[in-house]
């Protein structure tokens, strides 16, 4: 059974290249990004582990933990984890998951059939602190993730969970945002007071409002 938005995300143990974690207990307090990757020593992989690596900083100021997942052992993932810095410039410090018995990517139905019967696609859940499932992404092993495009996301996850507005087609952080239509125009100013402007009755847009 696939998961579904405002799904739970299920808790898992699992080892991994910085030890053996609990899901629950090592994203507690914090967003979560899990990602998948059909097996260790792929090119394509290589490079994402390695991007990952170099926007620590933007995971970590939104409050972010990463965890990548591969059906290989620890030994594989410390290994290409060499491969993986000196490739791409980089130091991977977050944990790579051993799912050897696929324990976790059946959890979280990360093997399509259809695609492999043994690896997995290249999946993405996006978890909130309350650990229910905000985004999923899934992507071909062909096809490398837009990891700006994570973080633009939880950009507006993070904002629309703490106002009242969502975000247009290619939005930005710092861009202006769409009032959600359950607020009555004639309610707007009070809750943002940096203005708005009324595009049509239920289209009406104001600066992003905790900028």
């Amino acid at each position: 059974m696939s998961l579904r938005l405002g799904d739970d995300a299920p808790n898992f143990q699992a080892q991994t290249s910085i030890g053996d974690i609990d899901f629950y207990d090592y994203t507690k307090g914090s967003w979560a990004v899990l990602y998948s990757h059909p097996s260790d020593f792929t090119p394509v992989c290589t490079t994402e582990l390695g991007r990952t690596a170099q926007l620590k900083s933007e995971f970590e100021k939104r409050n972010v933990k990463v965890l990548a997942l591969s059906v290989d052992g620890v030994e594989d993932h410390l290994e290409w984890i060499k491969d993986i810095n000196e490739t791409q410039n980089t130091t991977v410090d977050f944990p790579i998951i051993a799912d050897k018995d696929r324990k976790v990517a059946e959890l979280y139905d990360m093997i399509h059939p259809n695609a492999s019967t043994t690896f997995t696609v290249r999946s993405v859940f996006v978890v909130g602190p309350d650990r229910k499932v905000k985004l999923t992404l899934t992507y071909p092993a062909s096809t490398g993730r837009n990891f700006y495009e994570i973080l633009r996301v939880i950009d507006s996850l993070q904002l629309t969970a703490e106002y009242s507005v969502a975000t247009p087609a290619d939005w930005k952080e710092g861009e202006d945002v769409i009032v959600v239509p359950a607020i009555k125009t004639e309610d707007i100013p009070a809750q943002f007071p940096k203005g708005f402007t009324e595009i049509k009755p239920y289209l009406r847009v104001t600066p992003q409002p905790n900028k």
